[in-house]
């Protein structure tokens, strides 16, 4: 167990702090949402409803969707892109060891790559299409758990429910997306640029702390 946990705990305690966050939005937007349910005169939702209510669903996915769009474009774009002096760029110039061609020699490489052909072509890309498939998926869900949401109060208000042609053109949804895209891609701009000047060291997100502003890559 204690071999598992070293080999494996960046990605448990990310795991934890998931399920942790989870929860807490889970309990905080249940009593949010009844309250707000409350001041409108509408009857309030049970625990098991409100994991499958619009609001719930909406809150949940638009963030996700930014997320994997976020991790998408970085992985996507840092393929031919470079930042001169950031740690999370490649070199400026030559070629790097992810760019070789993969070995179905190499020991212990892939099932994919020893198997060649369609399935080693998708396999080169499999982290990109996962995670644009991923980006997706929480857009769907995003739109479907925001429409749902819009259409209880259309209900209650007496208003007919929107459709999914009329929603998708709805100011409503496109601002809970792009207020989430937008702090994505600061972020990403924030660790690109301050990477260059800036140290932590121990981390594989840092340049050694000796290294010069102007090198580029970990």
């Amino acid at each position: 167990m204690k071999r598992f946990i070293h080999n494996n705990g960046l990605a448990i305690v990310f795991i934890l702090l998931f399920l942790l966050s989870l929860g807490g939005q889970f309990v905080t937007g249940y009593h949010e949402h009844n309250k707000e349910r409350e001041e409108e005169g509408m009857t309030l939702l049970s625990p098991g409803a409100y994991v499958q209510s619009g609001h719930f669903i909406q809150a949940t996915f638009e963030n996700w969707e930014s997320e994997f769009l976020q991790m998408a474009l970085f992985v996507v774009l840092t393929i031919s892109l470079r930042q001169k002096g950031s740690s999370e760029s490649k070199k400026l110039e030559g070629k790097e060891e992810v760019d070789r061609e993969p070995s179905a020699k190499r020991p212990g490489a892939p099932w994919p790559v020893r198997r060649g052909g369609w399935i080693l072509f998708l396999y080169k890309h499999s982290l990109s299409i996962i995670l644009v498939l991923l980006f997706l998926a929480s857009f769907a869900l995003h739109f479907h758990g925001s429409m749902m949401d819009e259409n209880e109060l259309r209900t209650h208000k007496g208003l007919p429910p929107e459709n999914i042609t009329g929603y998708l053109a709805d100011s409503r949804f496109w601002f809970e997306s792009f207020q989430n895209w937008q702090s994505e891609f600061l972020s990403v701009a924030a660790i690109v640029v301050l990477s260059i000047y800036f140290r932590q060291k121990g981390s594989p997100q840092s340049k050694p702390v000796d290294a010069p502003h102007a090198e580029t890559g970990e």
